[in-house]
């Protein structure tokens, strides 16, 4: 079959590789429909993410058909439409009976790994490096999905692969960052980053009842979508101090909310010092880029809250001073896809989300995906997001 395959830093490749085979009884093997590329693959396209091995099959956000299932299976059957979260469950372990399904104790394959480098196992995610169990992922025809019996979701009838494919990833993490700043209504939510998280975290505070969103981003094409997701301001980073802005438009009191949706592309703003510390970090260290962070913590009201979808791999500097003085709350995390699928699906049939829109590339043969990973990432040609339907 063909799947894109991850060969080393900027090297990604349409390969053919093996067909997936049931391991064990509680698989399936869909034939992909449709899949996307995300802003986290990206991070395993610069290199960012430790742990990948050569030919490794990259993608997380997919859904497809099913046309095997292993041995007493019953939650599906052949022919049936799923949706699959990017993090895999099991379902039994203490983590999923809380409903904290992205720190699944059993699905990790690699948890030793995992636990040497943050202290504990965090569940098994596919295609996303041998750090999160080594599973193959989903930009390929064919998917072998573990422990099936859990997490998917059964496409409901009448709904399009693109009316349910981001449910598999980018939908729930952008409502989950938003559900962090604990809306209540009437709040004031600064967005960093009008990518496709960023989009569904406005959509999301949006509808959660925030009175005035503020959508930090530089893309002609983003600021577009993020005014149409709900945006009430925007603030172009290059060309403004994000801080100050942030200061003007709330009369001096600070954002009750802010939202990280970069994570660890963030680039350096505006002039000064930070483009100083931008080039030096990118040429002299291995560091992450916390920008995005950086200015969120600062831009934030006392006792605000700190919400941090976006994704980190690895120890970066943080201000810990300016949290702790300011009595900030931090929450971060992968997101319990499972625990979001049935009520956002519930908001998807009433049109509330636009789910399309952001939707600039699609393609049907995986033989493109590696120019499109490269417009992706330099954002070419408008790209904000890219979808390949494979039926």
């Amino acid at each position: 079959m063909k799947a894109l395959c991850w060969h080393g830093r900027n090297d990604i490749r349409c390969d053919t590789v093996p067909d997936p085979v049931i391991e064990d009884s509680r698989d399936v093997i869909i034939k992909v429909t449709s899949c996307a590329i995300c802003g986290s693959d990206l991070h395993l396209m610069d290199g960012q993410m430790p742990t990948m091995k050569s030919g490794d099959v990259l993608g997380h956000e997919f859904m497809g058909e099913i046309v095997e299932v292993g041995t007493g299976f019953t939650k599906f059957k052949k022919g049936d439409r799923i949706v699959v979260p990017f993090n895999i469950n099991c379902g039994a372990c203490r983590q999923c009976k809380l409903g904290n399904y992205s720190v699944c104790e059993r699905s990790n394959r690699n948890a030793e790994m995992a636990a040497a480098q943050f202290g504990y196992t965090t569940a098994g995610l596919f295609g996303y490096s041998h750090l999160t169990g080594g599973y193959a992922g989903g930009q390929a025809e064919y998917v072998r999905v573990p422990m099936a019996d859990v997490a998917p979701m059964k496409v409901p009838e009448g709904m399009d692969d693109e009316s349910v494919l981001f449910l598999t990833d980018i939908l729930p993490t952008g409502w989950q960052g938003a559900e962090h700043c604990e809306i209540q209504g009437g709040e004031t939510i600064a967005v960093w980053g009008a990518g496709p998280v960023g989009i569904f975290a406005i959509q999301s505070a949006k509808i959660m009842g925030a009175e005035r969103i503020i959508a930090i981003e530089t893309v002609p094409e983003r600021i577009a979508l993020a005014r149409k997701a709900g945006a009430t301001d925007i603030i172009d980073f290059m060309n403004e101090d994000v801080f100050e802005r942030i200061k003007e438009i709330t009369k001096g009191q600070g954002a009750d909310g802010v939202i990280d949706c970069v994570g660890m592309e963030a680039s350096a703003g505006h002039g000064g010092l930070t483009g100083v510390l931008s080039a030096v970090q990118e040429k002299l260290t291995a560091t992450e880029r916390p920008y995005a962070l950086a200015e969120a913590i600062k831009a934030v009201r006392p006792c605000g809250i700190v919400s941090v979808p976006g994704v980190y791999g690895g120890p970066i500097p943080v201000n810990m001073g300016s949290i702790v003085q300011k009595g900030l709350t931090l929450k971060s995390g992968q997101t319990h896809v499972k625990r979001y699928l049935e009520p956002l699906t519930k908001l998807i049939q009433e049109g509330k989300i636009d789910m399309t829109s952001l939707i600039t590339h699609r393609s049907h043969d995986l033989a493109d995906g590696p120019d499109l990973y490269k417009a992706f990432r330099d954002k070419k040609d408008g790209c904000v997001k890219v979808v390949f339907h494979l039926n």
